[in-house]
C-alpha cells in the first residue's frame, strides 16, 4: 500500500517499466470495500493490464470535519481484499498528502449541474469530487476509469470533466450491484438496523414503480414512485426527479424514449441514492 505522490509515480513508472505499452485502469474509491468494489476491480482487469485503487475518504466531499471523522474505515480489511483481487498498486494518501492545503486547493468546479439533485443537498460534493478526481487522473494517467452506476451524477459529471480539461482516458462502468432486497450494496446499508432495512428498501420498490409506469409519461411516473414511499415514517425523501441521460437536466413532460429516474431519501440517519433506467412512453 502506498500512502505517497512520490511512492505512486515511482511505483507506477516501474510497472509500465516493466510491461511496456500496458494499459492501465484506475478505480477511486473512499474505502470500506464492499462487493460492488469487486465487480469495478473484475471490470478493470478486462479492460486494462494493470489495475490502481486509491482509498482516500476525501475530505472535501463532507459537510464537515465531524462527518469525515465518522465515515467508517476499514484500511486492514481493504487491503487484504485488494491483495486477493490481485490489484497491482494501492494508493491510501492521508489528507495532507494529497490536499496539502487543505479545502484552500485549487478547486474543479462542477457548475450549475453541481448543485441540483446531490448537489443541492450538499452544494459542496461535487466540486470536492471533482477536485480529487482530478488530482488522481493526473497523478495515474490511467487508460481507462472504472465508475460503478450507483451514482449516475458522478459519472456523468466525471465523464464531462474529463471532456472540458481534455483528460486523454477513458471511462468504463458497471452495472450496480444490488441485495436480494432490491438495495446497492453500501456501506451504509450494513450500518442500517433491520427494521430500517424493511424501509429503505422501499426506495428501490419506488424506482421499480417508476420504470413500471414510464409508459404513462413523466406525472404518472414519479407518482407511482411517491405512492410507494406513502406512509413509511422511517424515510425522508429528499428528490424524485426524472432526467435526460444526455444532459442530465429534467426531462420536459411528453418527452420519449430512454431516461434516469433518481431518488435519494434518509432512513435512519443515512443517506441513499439510488436511480434506474426507464423508457418513457
Amino acid at each position: 500500500m502506498i500512502s505517497t505522490v512520490d511512492g505512486l509515480r515511482s511505483r507506477l513508472a516501474e510497472v509500465r517499466d516493466a510491461v511496456p505499452g500496458a494499459r492501465v485502469a484506475l478505480i477511486s474509491t473512499i474505502g470500506s470495500l464492499h462487493d460492488g468494489h469487486i465487480d469495478l476491480v473484475h471490470r478493470a482487469r478486462e479492460v486494462a493490464d494493470v489495475v490502481v485503487v486509491s482509498l482516500f475518504v476525501n475530505p472535501l466531499r463532507f459537510g464537515s470535519p465531524a462527518e469525515h471523522a465518522a465515515y467508517p474505515r476499514t484500511p486492514d480489511e481493504d487491503e487484504k481484499l485488494l491483495e486477493s483481487l490481485g490489484v497491482d498498486v494501492v494508493f491510501a494518501p492521508d489528507a495532507a498528502e494529497l490536499l496539502p492545503d487543505g479545502s484552500a486547493t485549487t478547486k474543479v468546479s462542477a457548475g450549475d449541474l453541481g448543485l441540483r439533485y446531490e448537489g443541492r443537498a450538499r452544494p459542496f460534493y461535487f466540486d470536492g469530487l471533482l477536485t480529487v478526481e482530478a488530482k488522481l487522473l493526473n497523478l495515474v494517467r490511467p487508460d481507462v476509469a472504472v465508475y460503478g452506476e450507483r451514482d449516475r451524477q458522478r459519472v456523468f459529471l466525471v465523464r464531462r470533466m474529463i471532456r472540458d480539461l481534455f483528460f486523454d482516458v477513458e471511462v468504463a462502468t458497471v452495472q450496480t450491484v444490488r441485495r436480494d432486497d432490491g438495495l446497492p450494496v453500501s456501506t451504509r446499508v450494513g450500518m442500517l438496523e433491520d427494521r430500517d432495512l424493511v424501509a429503505a428498501a422501499l426506495l428501490p420498490a419506488a424506482l421499480d414503480a417508476a420504470a413500471a409506469n414510464a409508459d404513462r409519461g413523466i406525472d404518472a411516473c414519479i407518482a407511482a414512485a411517491q405512492s410507494t414511499l406513502m406512509g413509511e415514517p422511517r424515510i425522508r425523501l429528499e428528490y424524485l426527479s426524472v432526467v435526460d441521460p444526455q444532459t442530465f437536466l429534467p426531462a420536459d413532460e411528453g418527452s420519449q424514449g430512454p431516461a434516469l429516474a433518481l431518488i435519494a431519501a434518509t432512513v435512519a440517519g443515512h443517506r441513499f441514492v439510488d436511480n434506474a433506467e426507464i423508457y418513457l412512453g
